[in-house]
């Protein structure tokens, strides 16, 4: 487009040369000076000479007005050029480190030149460990900083080859291959220069990687297909730990594979029906008597076998899901707890995810009053790394929730990053003491004095304490005599479908 403009006001101007040079040749043949002083004479009465004046002022004007509109023309083109230019380095590069993304990643795939390498090229697929705890703690303005210095020391090791940073904390790079060059140890050496510390504000940054590569052309010639395998291989070297470098192989498109159809099975199982809530009691240690209950997801994939919820819960968080699978199970709960004794309280677990959503409590609040179970009767349970990833919206959102009456536990207390802070800045009306401390307690001082201080803290702050994991009798007698207030656990009960959870709540009347 600003070629074209520039082109028309070239062509304007040769246009104009020439018409001036057609006009000036004619005055010369024909004597044009002399023949237009007899022609104003002979008219004067008509005041031609002062009409011609006027017009040959007005021209020049005209030329010189013309003359700058074509220089200002110049530099609008010129703006344009550069501003078309910025828009297409945009659109290729990512503005943060300033490395090329995928766009023209898949540009340097399609290269024949690539593909026809003697020794042939490798991509390699990098994905930070810990990035996550950095943008947690310190916030994502130290997390943009952490990406900046990694992408300079990939750039750093490669300085000949193509970096490129895809998104997140991901990040790629294509090499070509020389000789016999063992790509493993090319993967290690990334893995050193990216797990050195990073010192941000006096504060020291450490973070892994952990890298997948696939090589060209023998494990793809597709763009798409060489791409999906450096991340095959990434996915499972990230799955095996920390600062893993792994090559791909067929059996990891095959565990992909198994990944997507588990997807699939997880959104039909959704559609039909198939995840329902099991509840697991909670139970008074100074009364016996069960006050609540905790929805817990279970996925019966066949007759007799589950799908555990560790596998089912971050699948369905990674694809999406889990606001719509949380907002099923919900309505389930809270239908199911209305044929509970009147003063038995339904314990439900939040997702982070749903935590930076605004709209959640009049969603909430919506399903009861829909389903008719009173506000008082619903208490949310809250981890510790869902109120830190989005802090804000976060306090706006449990805030809501507490003017509107809705309960607040505190859930894996002593497991997150910042426990006491959390109690300070929110009002939580549970805190459950995680399932660690409980296990280990009896045979740890330590983990006992750790126990023993929630429990002080709870009754300072006029907050009940739960205790989770509770499988033996040695354990719910020690906690009982600290003064804990309740328990759960699989020697109180195991999680159990509505069915017998009602048998189990008509027992207790009778």
């Amino acid at each position: 487009m600003s070629s074209m403009h520039s082109n028309r006001a070239k062509w304007e101007a040769i246009i104009w040369l020439l018409a001036f040079s057609v006009i000036y040749g004619a005055a010369l043949l024909f004597n044009g000076h002399e023949t237009l002083d007899a022609l104003f004479r002979t008219y004067e009465h008509y005041d031609l000479d002062e009409i011609f004046t006027a017009l040959n002022i007005a021209g020049g004007l005209g030329l010189i007005y013309s003359l700058l509109r074509i220089k200002d023309m110049s530099r609008e083109i010129q703006l344009r050029v550069t501003a078309e230019k910025n828009v297409d380095w945009i659109a290729c590069h990512d503005p943060l480190t300033e490395l090329p993304n995928r766009r023209l990643l898949e540009v340097a795939l399609s290269n024949s030149e690539i593909l026809s390498q003697k020794d042939g090229s490798a991509i390699f697929s990098i994905d930070l460990d810990g990035f996550k705890k950095v943008n947690d703690l310190l916030g994502h303005e130290h997390g943009d900083r952490v990406l900046k210095v990694v992408a300079e020391r990939l750039c750093s090791v490669f300085p000949d080859d193509n970096v490129y940073r895809l998104g997140g904390d991901e990040f790629v790079v294509l090499v070509e291959r020389k000789g016999n060059q063992n790509l493993s140890n090319l993967g290690k050496r990334m893995v050193g220069a990216i797990s050195k510390p990073i010192a941000i504000d006096g504060a020291t940054v450490e973070i892994g990687a952990s890298i997948g590569f696939a090589r060209i052309p023998e494990d793809g010639k597709i763009p798409a297909e060489v791409i999906q395998h450096s991340d095959c291989a990434m996915y499972a070297a990230k799955k095996t730990g920390r600062n893993i470098v792994k090559g791909f192989a067929p059996e990891m498109q095959e565990e992909l594979i198994k990944k997507i159809q588990m997807e699939a099975d997880l959104k039909l199982a959704m559609k039909l029906g198939k995840i329902r809530p099991h509840y697991q009691p909670l139970v008074d240690l100074k009364t016996q008597e069960i006050v609540g209950y905790e929805a817990l997801a279970r996925w019966e994939r066949e007759p007799g076998k589950f799908v555990s919820p560790c596998e089912f819960i971050p699948l369905a968080e990674n694809a999406g899901l889990i606001v719509e699978l949380t907002d099923q199970l919900f309505r389930i709960a809270c239908q199911d707890a209305l044929s509970w004794p009147p003063h038995t309280v339904l314990s439900f677990n939040i997702s982070p995810v749903q935590l930076s959503d605004r709209l959640l409590g009049l969603r909430l609040l919506k399903v009861l009053g829909e389903v008719g179970l009173p506000v008082h009767r619903l208490e949310l349970e809250v981890t510790e790394s869902a109120l830190i990833n989005d802090a804000e919206t976060a306090r706006d959102v449990l805030d809501g929730l507490v003017k509107s009456g809705i309960k607040i536990a505190l859930d894996d207390f002593g497991t997150g990053y910042s426990s006491l802070s959390q109690l300070s800045n929110y009002q939580f009306n549970k805190i459950k003491i995680d399932r660690k401390f409980v296990a280990t307690f009896e045979e740890s001082d330590r983990q006992e004095k750790v126990v023993r201080a929630i429990i002080a803290l709870g009754i300072g702050l006029g907050v009940k304490i739960t205790a989770e994991g509770i499988e033996d009798a040695s354990q719910l007698r020690r906690l009982q005599d600290l003064g804990c207030d309740i328990g759960q656990g699989y020697l109180l009960g195991k999680p159990r479908p509505i069915e017998e959870t009602l048998a189990i709540s008509e027992r207790q009347i009778a």
